[in-house]
């Protein structure tokens, strides 16, 4: 069982560090880092620290995406990219150091057409085979259309992968029409998801077991922020609370809940450790600086208080 992972708008994350923000005065920017970026870039980097490899593919242009692949590298991420006309965007978060508070600011991608992604599909049909895990994350760039995150699990269906999905919006109303393995939604889109603007506690379960009981995914974990998340599954319901920690960076966060749920997976472990891995992971992460993300004695540790 091999683990793939698609990311279809990576970017390079640049962060920085500044004593204060005010307006219109010149800021001093330090502790510049630069750090590969995007869904199933991040859920590769931490599945890597946890000693699990994944075959990470992507589109990237520019020296912007010469530099993501350059840094993935050098991570030991197994890169399986190709080129396209467009510059890689980046991203770029500040963190104030008087206010402990950070800033984030996420860049659009260039339209591009559906044409230049041909060859990251022929990678799919050919590295993804019978049984596999394969990791949708992140969003789709602005002119790809909403359905296709959804004609990729249709061209893999014969084969039996495991699906797992990480997205949000109506790509993620879209991709829910196929049967899927694992889905993350949070609360608010769990609950946009059922037509409505919130849940109860109640009705968050009864929605998601909804899911599960209608084959939209076999898994439904709903991230819940500084309090946790609750898994729903054939069995019943689990929920894991958050240790209260002090929060350096949310960059990543639920990749790396993503990427603690799949190692979870891989080691066989019940549905209420899958939530702990997923949990722990998510929570490591908010330990980091920029977008670090989680590393591997952070995760140990919060899962000791879990």
């Amino acid at each position: 069982m091999k683990i793939i992972t698609l990311t279809i708008n990576p970017a390079l994350d640049k962060s920085a560090k500044v004593n204060d923000i005010t307006p219109f005065d010149k800021l001093e920017c330090y502790d510049i880092t630069y750090h590969p970026g995007g869904g199933g870039v991040n859920i590769s980097r931490v599945l890597h620290r946890l000693g699990v490899e994944s075959d990470c593919l992507f589109p990237y242009g520019g020296k912007t995406g010469e530099h993501l692949v350059e840094l993935l590298k050098e991570q030991h991420v197994h890169v399986i990219g190709t080129p396209i006309s467009n510059l890689t965007r980046e991203n770029f978060a500040v963190f104030n150091t008087e206010t402990k508070l950070q800033y984030r600011f996420g860049m659009p991608t260039s339209p591009f057409s559906e044409a230049e992604l041909e060859p990251i599909e022929a990678l799919i049909n050919t590295h993804v085979t019978t049984g596999d895990i394969f990791v949708i994350s992140g969003s789709l760039p602005v002119g790809l259309p909403t359905q296709y995150y959804s004609k990729l699990i249709r061209n893999l269906k014969a084969k039996q992968v495991k699906v797992v999905v990480d997205t949000s919006g109506p790509v993620f109303n879209e991709v829910l029409k196929n049967e899927l393995f694992l889905i993350k939604p949070n609360q608010k889109e769990l609950a946009r998801l059922a037509g409505k603007d919130s849940l109860t506690k109640s009705e968050r379960e009864d929605f998601a077991l909804k899911m599960v009981a209608d084959n939209i995914a076999q898994y439904v974990v709903v991230s819940l922020g500084k309090d946790g998340a609750f898994m729903a599954h054939k069995n019943g319901i689990e929920y894991v609370s958050a240790p209260v920690i002090s929060v350096n960076s949310t960059i990543g966060a639920g990749d790396s809940m993503v990427a603690g749920l799949i190692y979870a997976i891989t080691q066989n472990k019940t549905p209420r450790n899958m939530l702990r891995w997923g949990v722990a992971c998510g929570v490591a992460a908010t330990l980091s600086e920029g977008s670090d993300l989680a590393h591997k004695d952070n995760i140990e540790k919060v899962l000791d208080q879990i």
